[in-house]
């Protein structure tokens, strides 16, 4: 039976409501689009700029933010299908800034008062957001680990502005000297896993994180406007930022943080996207890693970045970010409605879409350069790679869908 499209009577009411935001002074204006089988909607509301007379463009550039996490485990899961990276593989081998690590006795102690960590820092544990260290929703001064990470400028654990000024090497190695704040594998903690996983790209890659990305994500899936930053000839569908204060909406200076190069390509926050850029990414997903033809990443990975990946205590002391959510690899997961059976949705998916990958083989100590990628093959001359490793795929029906703060 075809799938049916998208209403027109729904989509006439997802403009009322979304316009009655842009009418209530919520945003000045707003870009959504969705899709359905083979077809796809866009709806361009409002103005770019408050108080402007400039229609906001279907085009226009955001700074998309937290978005950028998702891309970034792609990238990584990409390496792991090449053999470059294993999830259950210990980072030291390519970042030796973060081996021998330290943990809090405290959350709230001095930065001396550690133990040895339980066991070394895995890739799973950066997609997953439980390395042991990342953002405490309170002020610095309750914590001296934050006070420490703001001494050494990291700008892992706040908003992506102002940005870190020091180049990816640099900015590990600082990070390498403070203690984690939970054991590996143990809490989940938002936003500084994806930084880590930016270098760690950029080392098993053997080239710039940001060539990396831009070759073999956006590139394949024609995600033109997606980048680090914004070339000159296009700065003007950058949307000016907003920041909420008592009064409404009031102008933020970013200070051009994404209208030149920076000296860290943040792997958290970095990324500027259209709309129909950050759809084409969606659906590629969605579609198993699949995007017209050409496999992008193998289903078994995409299936289990788009799978819950914590136990239910890591989701109940995850605290608001997370807000009970599940987290796949990247990104949070939502429960499936509950189905009478033998087992619960959620159950049956965290029992047949978690991959089986094995070590890379012949792992090396991290050198600067290495050889070329291999060379990616369209679905169709990979006919052995079309089914996942285990019994099914997590498919858009199975009500898991993937969601990334903003």
């Amino acid at each position: 039976m075809p799938t049916p499209g998208l209403s027109k009577a729904g989509l006439e009411h997802l403009h009322e409501v979304m316009a009655g935001h842009v009418d209530a002074g919520r945003v000045p204006g707003l870009v959504l689009a969705l899709s359905r089988a083979d077809e796809v909607h866009t709806d361009a509301i409002g103005t770019a700029a408050i108080g402007g007379s400039e229609p906001i463009r279907p085009d226009a550039i955001f700074r998309i933010t937290s978005m950028t996490r998702p891309v970034t485990a792609v990238a990584t899961l990409m390496l792991v299908e090449q053999g470059r990276l294993a999830l259950d593989e210990p980072v030291d081998r390519l970042l030796p800034e973060l081996a021998g690590r330290r943990v809090l006795r405290r959350l709230d102690g001095p930065v001396d008062d550690t133990a040895a960590a339980g066991r070394r820092v895995t890739v799973r544990d950066l997609l997953t957001f439980r390395s042991g260290f990342g953002m405490i929703m309170a002020p610095p001064d309750e914590y001296p680990i934050l006070q420490a990470e703001q001494a050494l400028e990291l700008r892992s654990v706040g908003p992506p502005t102002p940005a870190t000024p020091h180049d990816p090497d640099e900015w590990l190695r600082r990070m390498g000297t403070l203690p984690l704040m939970d054991q590996p594998g143990e809490q989940w903690r938002y936003n500084t896993s994806s930084q880590v996983l930016g270098v760690l790209v950029a080392r098993a890659a053997g080239q710039p994180a940001e060539t990396f990305y831009a070759e073999r994500i956006f590139g394949p899936l024609g995600m033109n406007d997606t980048g680090f930053r914004v070339p000159a000839g296009e700065l003007g569908r950058l949307v000016p930022c907003y920041q909420k204060t008592d009064r409404g909406l009031a102008p933020f200076d970013d200070d051009g943080e994404w209208t030149r190069p920076r000296a860290f390509t943040d792997g958290g926050a970095g990324l500027v996207s259209t709309v129909g850029d950050y759809l084409t990414f969606g659906q590629m997903l969605l579609a198993g890693g699949v995007h017209r033809g050409e496999r992008i990443l193998a289903p078994e990975l995409a299936a289990a970045m788009t799978t819950d990946q914590l136990s239910q205590g890591q989701r109940d002391s995850a605290g608001l970010i997370l807000d009970g959510r599940g987290w796949g690899f990247g990104l949070s997961i939502i429960d499936p409605p509950v189905r009478r059976g033998p087992t619960t949705p959620a159950r049956a998916l965290s029992q047949s879409c978690v991959p089986r990958c094995s070590p890379p083989p012949a792992a090396r100590p991290w050198r600067p350069t290495s050889g070329p990628l291999p060379t990616r093959r369209s679905a169709a001359e990979r006919p052995g790679d079309t089914e996942p490793l285990n019994t099914r795929q997590c498919r858009p029906d199975d009500g898991i869908a993937p969601q990334a703060y903003a």
